[in-house]
């Protein structure tokens, strides 16, 4: 076969996981298009397709297996011709993937990322080229907003995450970098940048020898015709009152919080190996509704983590009550081989588990329902994300809803609204999982 032949090969790829990955695969795709390959947004239109899959817990593992057992099936049939997994799963089991999984044509390391083309040329036996220094993304979720990854890895080393061993050590990218990237996705049209790391609140400390998050987001706030900065996995031992304060004080900064907490119990959070304790937790939470009443609280919680006895369970639904998130993720323990945690004594079994995690869920939709309520018949200003065609809606998000983790607001409009620019809706109707809206 001819690199002309190869380059007539069409790629589709299926994007599990974090918004981490996803920034992943985007750079991936903008190499194979950069090279000349058609990406292809249906698997059966293609000759090639990548699976990046998650290997966070083993829901995610499950999830990533089944889409690989999927592509094995249309290769069988012959529907495909190659298959590549990529992401964390082959990271985290690469020595058992090509046992267990023998149809699949390339299992791709992390670090082999950027030679995606390279070894598509392998599979193909194409003399290897050199990989291209720099590519334009790919964006996969359209172009009013694009994350950007800020940082790989963790060094918190929490004892019930396989992050660490998956991706290593905190590994900042350099500000020059990321200022040249975001002004590269401003140009194609992209109107809000979402700053995403495994914990965002340490960039910079690796590679400059202090904090620089603030300093990255003044530089970024600097490119014109970015309307939105917002900051995604806040660890809150790293909140300080100086990036509080210019969140609020910066017109481009979402007054969005997401702060994963994981629990409120003292004697859980020491065996998480979390560096803040109920007093400090509340301490923080309490600045901020009070000082900055406008600011939009996001939090994660692990329910079912060893040791959660029904007291501390019940310490954590009263919590909850008490400081009434916007927004909140509530997911089972999940028991992860090489964590510290998966040796621990007194293991909640997953029936309390899923049990515990609906009753917290349901308070949480409560919570949220009071919320939506108040928000009635106001009118907000909403980035246009996409057209629906399915329901002939227009579907949005606010500056206070992360778009995909949040509800999205939808309504209909007879004329043409361009995508990624700003409209007033007013806010009619909650149908449980999107804001509905009339176009002012």
């Amino acid at each position: 076969m001819t690199k002309k032949e190869l380059i007539g090969k069409k790629i589709s790829a299926i994007s599990l996981g974090c918004d981490k990955n996803k920034v992943d695969l985007e750079k991936m795709l903008g190499r194979l298009n950069d090279y000349g390959f058609t990406i292809v947004s249906d698997v059966y239109d293609a000759d090639i397709v990548i699976v990046n899959t998650c290997a966070f817990i083993q829901p995610a593992q499950e999830e990533a297996i089944e889409n690989i057992l999927a592509m094995e099936k249309l290769k069988e049939q012959g529907v495909i011709e190659k298959i590549v997994v990529s992401g964390c799963l082959p990271e985290r089991h690469f020595d058992d993937m090509a046992n267990n999984f023998p149809n699949i044509d390339l299992f791709l390391r992390l670090r082999e990322n950027n030679l995606i083309c390279q070894k598509i040329e392998e599979l193909y036996q194409i003399e290897k080229s050199k990989p291209a220094k720099n590519c334009e993304r790919v964006l996969t979720s359209g172009i009013s907003y694009a994350y950007l990854k800020i940082a790989d890895g963790c060094d918190n080393v929490c004892s019930y995450c396989t992050i660490p061993r998956i991706r290593g050590r905190y590994q900042s990218v350099p500000i020059d970098e990321l200022v040249d990237e975001a002004k590269n996705l401003v140009s194609r049209g992209v109107k809000e940048i979402i700053l995403v790391a495994q914990d965002t609140t340490r960039y910079g400390e690796d590679l400059y020898g202090e904090n620089k998050l603030i300093e990255l987001c003044q530089k970024l706030s600097k490119i014109k015709k970015l309307q939105w900065i917002r900051l995604h996995y806040l660890y809150p031992e790293k909140v300080s009152d100086e990036l509080l304060e210019y969140i609020n004080n910066s017109e481009k900064m979402c007054k969005y919080l997401d702060i994963p907490l994981q629990h409120i119990d003292n004697e859980i959070l020491k065996s998480m190996n979390r560096k803040l304790g109920e007093e400090e937790t509340r301490t923080l939470l309490q600045k901020i509704k009070s000082k900055y009443p406008n600011f939009m609280l996001r939090s994660t919680f692990i329910i079912g983590y060893p040791g959660e006895t029904k007291q501390k369970f019940k310490k954590l639904l009263k919590f909850v009550n008490e400081i009434g998130f916007d927004y909140a993720g509530f997911f089972p323990y999940s028991k992860e081989p090489n964590t510290a945690a998966f040796f621990m004594k007194n293991q909640v079994f997953n029936f309390i588990k899923n049990r515990r995690t609906d009753k917290i869920k349901k308070l949480q939709q409560k919570i949220v329902e009071d919320k939506i309520s108040t928000l009635i018949e106001k009118e907000m200003e909403v980035l246009v994300d996409y057209f629906d065609e399915s329901t002939g809606e227009y579907v949005g998000h606010t500056q206070n809803l992360s778009p995909t983790v949040d509800f999205g607001v939808r309504f209909v409009d007879n004329g043409n609204i361009e995508i990624s620019t700003f409209v007033k809706v007013k806010i009619v109707d909650f149908d449980g999982s999107f804001l509905k809206g009339e176009l002012v």
